[in-house]
């Protein structure tokens, strides 16, 4: 497959190249090999993005919401039909094992782009009576909004992100993450495909200073980013002092709690898949999972059982279940944690080593909440096991930390889970489940974690504005 695309950027409806930008290496994790040479956005580039999608906003506006939504579902259509090769592609661009972006990545961007098309007719405004006179309200477009992607799913952030700021009559760029730079020009040539004006949807591509520029530039209405906490807190602000609308999906600690009455391998396979699943790349892993103390030596059995049958190896091969970390710099972060997290004291129960690019599905138990693998967010395959005995203290505990994006409780007493779902503080949440995103339901965080909340009907708040409108039916009453 051709991994190499025809430019670096795809800005007013074509592909744009300039190769006075500083080169960008995209690299297949599987082997280490670049697999496509890309350059920054210069500001040349900047301005044209900008400018085509300030340009081609209002008329998109204007569109019947139905219009819009039609232009969606023909691009959601189009991803399914070439489903197999855009996976490819999306394996090469990260290193997930294929079974794994067939089944999560493109399909669930597709899922977006077809629930926002259906939902976009549906938005209607208010009427209140106030007797002789009344009040309407308008949901209207924002303008022109920036998406900055994370490098973990790339072609969905970009689905995700694009669905309902384009199904409400926003344009977008969009800046990828520099280290998974490819499905997003291929989402952008999808788009014009099935019918949308150009401009509307942009990408160029860039470090942190391209993202700076486009944050800052006061044509921006809305800035959207799926990041780290630390990028998030220096782009909310940039974007603050524009006075411009944000949507922050940051990073996450979450607690998975395993209460003694819950099934165990429902637990255990939960837990796995909240810790291995994209080799431990997801934002809202539950990476503190908590264990009652009269099920932890039976849990930990079974989960070292459970991961050793994980079949790692070549990403491309439909039987790997298992790939390896993004980047060589993302590998040396994480074997840095484990190596922290031995000399602090916790017990490794399984995994452990590097083989390669590849980190073990690794498991420490004992961890206490003083730790560091407590406390920060390692993003690889590496899960931490503490033992709790009540509710109340658990409870507690899980919410100790400045994060805040998701929490899981498996129990058979589903008032118990109720219960403590609604004392936990995570945006996102799950009772005796973990890590299901569908379209449907807002997925985002509280405390560091984030604003704002992404699918669902909640995102069109984020991506639109409310006109309030009164009417006055009768004579002015003006006391001069």
């Amino acid at each position: 497959m051709a991994t190499q695309p025809k430019a670096s950027h795809f800005v007013n409806g074509a592909y744009l190249e300039d190769t006075a930008g500083a080169v960008i290496e995209v690299i297949y994790p599987g082997t280490g090999t670049v697999i496509a040479t890309l350059h920054e956005a210069t500001p040349a580039v900047i301005e044209a993005a900008l400018a085509s999608a300030r340009a081609a906003q209002k008329d998109w506006a204007a569109l019947r919401p139905v219009e819009r939504g039609r232009i969606l579902n023909r691009a959601a259509a189009i991803i399914r039909e070439r489903l197999h090769d855009l996976s490819v592609l999306e394996t090469y661009d990260t290193g997930k094992p294929l079974q794994e972006t067939l089944a999560a990545d493109w399909p669930s961007g597709a899922d977006a782009l077809e629930y926002f098309a259906g939902l976009a007719p549906t938005v209607t405004g208010e009427t209140m009576p106030l007797g002789r006179d009344f009040v309407y309200t308008i949901r209207e477009a924002l303008g022109v909004c920036v998406g900055i992607g994370a490098w973990n799913y790339p072609s969905q952030i970009a689905c995700w992100k694009s669905a309902p700021a384009l199904a409400m009559g926003n344009a977008m760029v969009f800046k990828p993450s520099e280290v998974t730079p490819l499905g997003a020009l291929q989402l952008a040539e999808i788009f014009i495909e099935a019918g949308m004006p150009a401009g509307i949807f942009n990408v160029v591509q860039g470090r942190g200073a391209v993202g700076g520029a486009l944050v800052t530039d006061p044509r921006v209405d809305k800035v959207s980013l799926t990041g780290s906490v630390s990028t998030g807190a220096r782009v909310y602000a940039a974007a603050a002092a524009g006075m411009k609308h944000v949507t922050m999906e940051l990073g996450g600690k979450s607690p998975l709690i395993v209460f003694d009455d819950a099934s165990l391998e429902d637990a255990v396979g939960a837990a796995m898949l909240a810790n291995f699943y994209s080799s431990g790349q997801i934002c809202s892993n539950g990476t503190r999972v908590f264990v009652q103390k009269g099920i932890k030596e039976r849990f930990l059995t079974r989960l070292a059982e459970r991961t050793a049958t994980i079949k790692m190896g070549d990403p491309l091969d439909m039987e790997t279940q298992f790939g390896p970390l993004v980047s060589a710099l993302h590998h040396e972060k994480v074997m840095g944690y484990m190596g922290v997290a031995k000399a602090e004291g916790a017990r490794l129960i399984c995994g452990g080593e590097a083989v390669g690019q590849f980190v073990e599905p690794t498991v420490f138990a004992d961890v206490t909440d003083a730790m560091t693998l407590a406390r920060e967010e390692v993003f690889g395959p590496v899960m931490a096991v503490l033992d709790f005995e009540t509710e109340d203290e658990v409870v507690a505990r899980a919410n100790a930390t400045q994060f805040g994006l998701a929490a899981g409780v498996f129990t058979a007493d589903l008032t118990r889970a109720h219960r403590v779902i609604g004392a936990l503080e995570a945006g996102t949440c799950w009772i005796n489940a973990y890590n299901l995103t569908p379209v449907e339901a807002p997925f985002g965080g509280v405390k560091a974690s984030g604003v704002g909340r992404e699918n669902s009907r909640a995102a069109i708040e984020h991506y639109s504005q409310v006109k309030s409108v009164y009417v006055g039916l009768g004579p002015v009453d003006a006391p001069y």
